[in-house]
């Protein structure tokens, strides 16, 4: 996993915590689901790297 790969999978899942905070904070469901969404998308990603660099 390249260390762009990394940054760019840490700054989706920490605007993921981010949109789910807000939303808990207005009351704001789609955007809390919006946010665990980005967070799993992240998880995801991460994981098929991993998946990548034991191959190698």
């Amino acid at each position: 996993m390249g260390i762009g790969d990394k940054i760019s999978n840490a700054a989706e899942e920490a605007k993921g915590k981010a949109k789910e905070t807000v939303g808990k904070a207005t009351d704001n469901d789609s955007q809390v689901a919006e946010g665990k969404a980005d967070q799993a998308s992240a998880k995801v990603k991460k994981a098929g790297e991993s998946v990548k660099d034991a191959l190698k």
